[in-house]
């Protein structure tokens, strides 16, 4: 089925700063929205939003509202493009980023891993999660630091997307991690990623929504739980991370813009968690709790 894809162009830090906004604004709407470099010489980039349901109006009026908030302006242009794949589409392209001591680079940057590296590697692909976005190197940045001080014995990564946190925490501790997903094309994804970084004997993959799945009853308490996903589901699912986490264990949570923080907190402290650290990266905050 066609698309419409709503577009404008402008240089490197503006280009960011529109892109930000606007992942902010349309994040809980779930809008693909992606920027990719058009001309590395003059550091022109490309934001595009994909309109789905061919009703182009009422997302172009919100588009030029959002970005009449900012100190420059821009020129939206609109065209058809066949049905695609826009998450590999907005992924083309994209640079090693470095998050702790993780190193996270597609296949055609592996000539620039570095002795210390924890090399992550994770081609564009149909699943969330390279290190670019703020949530995924948050959370990486984040188990970095929980790890140089804890030691599980087992991990859970709900939500996995890619498994780039799951490959994280299995190259730092090589201990047993479950990585799973409700979208079982993120997990076929998952499981070849976790095969390409040769973390398969530490990893294990499975579809399941939430914790509604017998596996999680075999394999806690865990020990440490990551989960990028969003702010409402993370609120709803306190009462089963508190039910599945082992007493003195730490979650990561991430998908949390910084306005939202407070109320995810909240839900957990009523869950007998503490608040430990907050980061914040790009509008998006990473938290990490213990109970």
């Amino acid at each position: 089925m066609p698309q419409t894809r709503l577009f404008f162009q402008a240089l490197g830090p503006q280009a960011t700063q529109a892109f930000q906004h606007l992942e902010r604004a349309l994040e809980e709407d779930g809008v693909p929205i992606s920027m990719w470099e058009v001309d590395e010489d003059a550091d022109l980039h490309e934001v595009s939003v994909y309109v789905l349901d061919g009703d182009t109006q009422p997302l172009r009026t919100r588009m030029q509202s959002l970005l009449a908030d900012l100190p420059f302006s821009v020129k939206i242009g609109e065209e058809e493009v066949p049905d695609i794949d826009w998450v590999t589409h907005s992924l083309e392209g994209l640079h090693a980023v470095r998050a702790g001591r993780f190193f996270i680079h597609g296949s055609h940057d592996s000539d620039k891993v570095n002795s210390g590296d924890l090399a992550i590697q994770i081609d564009a692909g149909l699943a969330f999660g390279t290190g670019h976005h703020g949530t995924t190197s948050g959370c990486l940045e984040m188990i970095d630091r929980v790890l140089k001080r804890e030691n599980p014995r087992n991990a859970l990564d709900l939500g996995t997307g890619s498994a780039v946190l799951a490959i994280a925490i299995a190259k730092l501790r090589r201990i047993p991690v479950l990585a799973t997903d409700i979208d079982p094309v993120a997990v076929r994804v998952a499981r070849e990623n976790v095969a390409i970084n040769e973390v398969s004997a530490w990893v294990e993959t499975a579809t399941a929504p939430g914790f509604h799945n017998p596996i999680f009853g075999q394999r806690k308490p865990f020990g440490l739980i990551v989960a990028n996903i969003l702010a409402r589901p993370l609120m709803k699912l306190a009462p089963d991370m508190a039910r599945h986490l082992k007493p003195g264990g730490s979650i990561i949570l991430s998908g949390i813009l910084d306005k939202q923080r407070d109320q995810v907190v909240a839900a957990y402290v009523g869950q007998g968690f503490r608040h430990i650290t907050t980061l914040h990266r790009e509008g998006w905050v990473t938290i990490h709790m213990k109970r």
